[in-house]
């Protein structure tokens, strides 16, 4: 059983930079590809990055050129760094071991 926990929410003025982390437990971890999953008010869950085990990424439109995902296998963490927030970024994020497995989520509030 692969748990992972979120952490790094918060609330953060239009602009600004958060880094969200995501540590799993197991040794398993550097084979699968992880991704960062986000649900705004009102909104279905949307795909926001994802990193493959051997480094690939790729983003959601929306995000290109402000957000970006990296992973420490050594540590069993993956990392999402949000620059330049927007407000329509405000929503829960999610992480995910292969779609199997997902995290509890952490509230990113995008609010002056």
């Amino acid at each position: 059983q692969v748990q992972l926990v979120e952490s790094g929410g918060d609330l953060v003025q239009p602009g600004g930079s958060l880094r969200l982390s995501c540590a799993a437990s197991g040794s398993i971890f550097s084979i699968y590809t992880m991704a960062w999953y986000r649900q705004g008010p009102g909104k279905q869950r949307e795909l926001v990055a994802v990193i493959t085990s051997g480094g690939f990424t790729n983003y959601a439109d929306s995000v290109k050129g402000r957000f970006t995902i990296s992973r420490d296998n050594a540590k069993n963490t993956v990392y999402l760094q949000m620059n330049s927030l927007k407000p329509e970024d405000t929503a829960v994020y999610y992480c995910s071991l292969d779609q199997v497995y997902w995290g509890q989520g952490t509230q990113v509030t995008v609010s002056s």
